[in-house]
């Protein structure tokens, strides 16, 4: 079967006055192929849609696009007109009966816009859904090729699955193509089918979404240090399989699986978290932070409503929630920039809080100091996996380039900025380190060293992402924000989508006719109030055993660790009950509601 060519560049070249972008890069976008592109902050990976578009002039080499082929892009900044209407952006003239009509459009329009005002204008629009706007509008209409600059940015977790649902099922299996640029590693998973990594001047090929790049990007790394090792006689057996000449070292070997495997078998679990629940303790001992039966409201708007969280030492826990369901405000009653309307909040007197916001309003102070200056008055050292770092060398350590350190911190990109807020986090020495959309402006290598030091931190962590990846891989547990209340999720993500699907479906169910039951409605709805009662009781009882059990954990010998996972282990029991239990107390309070 021939493989239709869409679109391609042949011995392509960029060069700026400062430096080279590209130097005689070829490749090729084929029918069917659904592209990851990778790459380290300032390498090209927008540089390089931008020339396979059309927007960008190679300084030589040429791109090749099939005659008719139909590419659609979104960038980074749209350029949709302020004073237009969202209706006009999105459906143009077209009556309300054309448009409603198409089941795709009503798809793409619900996926990403509901609730928008379709009156309103572009300019009376937040940032967050002005992007959405413009990615639907682009969806909407029929292209060969979709070139998504970041579209995971201000989507939320249903908005990221939704997204990828639709990505996946938008063409025919050997039809369409698309080339994604995002750090959403979650997301690259669930779209493409291969990844380009944008590197030292050339784009490298790889097979596979996410998960295969970095067990083939590891296989490469590797076959690179071997390499080197048999210059010097201390060739690895297991690699012996590259003395088989030059030819072969400098070849790119197809990927197997069965190789990967090998190499990865050794690895030890990201962190130990007995050993870390213990070293949490020591430090901060049984009291960390309580919020207890606190309202949150705004005016006449209530964003938090009986919010209970008991927070132990060494709780690694994730925070879901749509955009606008009162994350950030959780987390201001945890660090205490937020006070509650009612309840209160106890805080132990050891806990020492790092706060690493989705703002940069901590860099502003020292925006016209140098890094290198900025380090200077830092501490000697940082302690990390048993080895002490300076902090030059734990900023390298984030992929920060040690030519910057004499940069103007004003002067660094978003991404350098974000490596020098989370060091300068971290060498404050706090115990309770609290991430507000901690991926913003940072590069996948960035995610994964800043997962690397978190594996071995010992404190409490709470964190607020979109990111499905790092939430899944940094904590140990999630909890999500629905209706204002706090919802333990066992099952993680994917029951806080699964929940979501329900409260979809459910509306449509009740446009059903009702089951006439001959007047038994009066009885049914006391059972219910009388069982909604039990469930609060019952959640306030395991509440209260959690935190028993905490203080147990607080005041156990250290090096019993037997002890401890068993503890560890009934905590997590009770946690999955109350998960259960506030499961069942929605149902409840739906129907009593409908």
């Amino acid at each position: 079967m021939t493989v239709a060519h869409l679109l391609g560049a042949e011995s392509v070249q960029l060069e700026y006055p400062t430096r080279i972008v590209f130097d005689s890069v070829t490749l090729g976008v084929n029918e069917g192929d659904r592209i990851g592109i990778v790459g380290r902050n300032g390498e090209g990976k927008s540089t390089l849609l931008g020339l396979l578009t059309g927007r960008i002039a190679p300084g030589a080499g040429r791109v090749t696009r099939r005659g008719d082929v139909r590419i659609g892009e979104l960038r980074q900044a749209d350029d949709l007109d302020p004073a237009a209407t969202v209706r006009s952006v999105l459906v143009g003239e077209r009556p309300d009966h054309e448009w409603a009509s198409v089941a795709a459009t009503r798809d793409i329009l619900a996926g990403l816009v509901t609730g928008v005002d379709l009156e309103a204008t572009i300019g009376t629009l937040s940032g967050g859904l002005r992007r959405r706007v413009a990615m639907a509008a682009l969806l909407i209409e029929d292209w060969d090729v979709l070139v998504l600059d970041e579209p995971t940015n201000h989507l939320d977790l249903a908005g990221i699955s939704w997204l990828a649902a639709h990505l996946r099922g938008r063409w025919a299996h050997n039809a369409g193509g698309l080339l994604v640029v995002t750090h959403d590693r979650w997301f690259l998973d669930a779209v493409c089918t291969a990844t380009w990594e944008v590197h030292d001047r050339i784009v490298e090929p790889f097979e596979g979404g996410y998960a295969a790049y970095v067990l083939q990007r590891v296989e490469r790394d590797r076959i690179a240090a071997a390499t080197e090792a048999k210059r010097q006689n201390l060739m690895r057996k297991e690699l012996a399989w590259l003395r088989r000449g030059a030819p072969a070292r400098t070849s790119k070997p197809k990927f197997r699986i069965e190789a990967a495997n090998r190499l990865v078998a050794d690895v030890p679990p990201p962190r130990d978290r007995v050993e870390l629940t213990r070293l949490a303790t020591a430090r901060l001992g049984k009291d960390v932070v309580d919020i207890l039966d606190a309202d949150v409201r705004y005016d006449e708007t209530e964003v938090l409503r009986g919010v209970t969280w008991r927070i132990g030492p060494g709780e690694r826990t994730g925070i879901l929630g749509a955009n606008g369901a009162g994350k950030s405000t959780l987390l201001g009653l945890v660090s205490g920039t937020v006070r509650p309307s009612s309840g209160r909040v106890k805080r132990g007197k050891t806990v020492r809080l790092g706060v690493l916001d989705q703002q940069f309003a901590d860099l502003a102070e020292i925006a016209d100091d140098r890094v290198s200056d900025v380090l200077g008055r830092t501490r000697a050292t940082f302690t990390v996996d048993g080895r002490d770092l300076t902090p030059a060398q734990l900023l390298e350590q984030l992929g920060f380039s040690r030519a910057h350190l004499s940069a103007r911190v004003a002067d660094l990109s978003g991404g350098q900025r974000r490596r020098l807020q989370f060091l300068l986090v971290l060498l404050t020495e706090p115990n309770v380190l609290i991430l507000d959309e901690p991926t913003n402006d940072v590069d996948t290598d960035m995610l994964a060293s800043l997962e690397d030091l978190l594996d071995s931190w010992p404190g409490t962590l709470l964190v607020v992402s979109h990111d499905r990846y790092l939430t899944e891989r940094i904590t140990d547990q999630q909890y999500a924000i629905l209706d204002g209340r706090l919802v333990h999720l066992p099952g993680g993500v994917d029951d806080y989508l699964r929940i979501l699907a329900e409260r979809e479906a459910a509306p449509r169910a009740r446009t059903a006719p009702p089951v006439r039951s001959g007047g038994g409605g009066g009885a049914e709805q006391h059972a219910a109030r009388k069982e909604l009662a039990a469930v609060e009781r019952r959640l306030d009882r395991l509440s209260a055993d959690i935190a028993d059990l905490h203080d147990a954990m607080a005041s156990h010998d250290p090096s019993d660790y037997e002890g401890l996972s068993g503890l560890d282990h009934r905590v997590r029991e009770l946690q999955a009950e109350v998960a259960a239990q506030e499961g069942r107390w929605l149902e409840l309070a739906e129907e009593l509601d409908a």
